[in-house]
């Protein structure tokens, strides 16, 4: 499927796109999306956590019945 791109053309295109929005904005684009990414793995990490506890707090209950 991607046999027709070269690495000239990868090539090409970001100097294009680098000229088109320039270093900076492409910089804060990817700062953004970093936190971004770290915001999103936290919460899911919190997530898992919290329904664990949940999980586990339910099967205590129901031992003690």
């Amino acid at each position: 499927m991607l046999s027709g791109i070269s690495p000239w053309s990868i090539l090409l295109i970001l100097i294009i796109v680098v000229v088109l929005f320039g270093t900076k904005k492409l910089r804060n684009v990817g700062a953004d999306l970093g936190s971004a990414i770290k915001s999103f793995k936290k919460s899911s990490k919190e997530d898992d956590t919290k329904s664990k506890t949940v999980s586990t707090k339910t099967s205590a209950k129901e031992d003690s019945k």
